[in-house]
């Protein structure tokens, strides 16, 4: 609160202009859940049993085996191959429009394995709060994933406020064509940028174009994101979100395979950056907690 208040008071010494009021949050597990593993993953998942009919191979094929077996995460023991076979298989082939339609109706009806809500209901409502309280004083505010950009696109107007045009993620290419006499775009299997650790600050320079002066994350592949935004000229803010709520979330840090904060947890305090615990600074975790 003290933040937005010295960056927004004209004629102050803290005071920033509206079009460098740039805040950049990442999404899995700072705006909305990423456990017991990320969603974007429960959608491929989802895809290929789907598209299993039609690929009897599968059945002998990893990562598709051990997910029709019903053990994901052992599909993705494999490491970057698995997840570049699966991502492929699902997230490929496909025009934009037609990948986002995928998405959207995925997002309707699929619910979470421990809470049984729509994904989209597990959102933080105090990062909903926070969003809003910084768009009111004039910030712009964007998402940095290390998800698909394409994914979170589908989702992020509606759940958050942020247009797609504010989003910044990993991406395939796309290849333009005309197909039926109409031109259109079509996702390949070839990465384009992982947004993820060092790709963060990268993806903010090669999409936004300006430093930011808040960042918020929760995990090590964030630690460049917040440097970055952190250690340029003026008033700054970096925010880390540690999960310690493992009764109404989960509790998690340094020994986690989603979400591991270590490092970034350790420079915060020379950082001079906010870490928010979850169980004691948070009243309400989920909007559905309020119904």
């Amino acid at each position: 609160m003290e933040f937005v208040a010295n960056v927004t008071k004209e004629g102050g010494s803290d005071y920033v202009p509206p079009e460098e009021r740039i805040a950049v949050f990442d999404n899995d597990g700072t705006l909305w859940a990423e456990k017991p593993l990320y969603f974007q993953l429960f959608y491929a998942i989802d895809k290929v049993k789907e598209k299993a009919p039609e690929h009897p191979e599968w059945k002998k094929q990893e990562p598709f085996a051990s997910i029709l077996e019903g053990d994901p995460r052992k599909a993705l023991e494999g490491g970057k191959p698995a997840l570049m076979k699966l991502l492929a298989a699902t997230h490929s082939g496909m025009t934009g429009n037609e990948f986002h339609e995928s998405v959207s109706n995925w997002l309707a009806t699929a619910r979470h394995p421990k809470y049984r809500q729509l994904y989209t209901e597990m959102v933080y409502q105090p990062m909903l709060e926070l969003l809003r309280h910084l768009r009111a004083n004039g910030f712009k505010t964007f998402i940095v994933s290390g998800g698909g950009v394409d994914f979170v696109r589908a989702f992020s107007e509606e759940t958050y406020g942020i247009p797609p045009e504010q989003v910044v993620g990993s991406s395939l290419k796309a290849k333009y064509q005309v197909k039926d006499g109409q031109p259109v775009l079509v996702k390949i299997p070839e990465i384009n940028l992982i947004d993820d650790k060092e790709g963060k600050p990268v993806g903010i320079y090669q999409y936004i174009g300006r430093r930011p002066i808040f960042a918020a994350g929760n995990s090590d592949g964030d630690l460049q994101m917040l440097e970055y935004t952190t250690a340029g000229p003026g008033p700054r803010f970096g925010l880390l979100l540690h999960h310690t709520d493992s009764g109404r979330e989960w509790a998690y840090d340094r020994n986690s395979h989603v979400g591991r904060l270590d490092e970034a947890l350790k420079a915060a305090p020379e950082r001079g950056w906010t870490v928010v615990d979850m169980q004691n600074d948070w009243r309400t975790v989920f909007p559905f907690e309020k119904k």
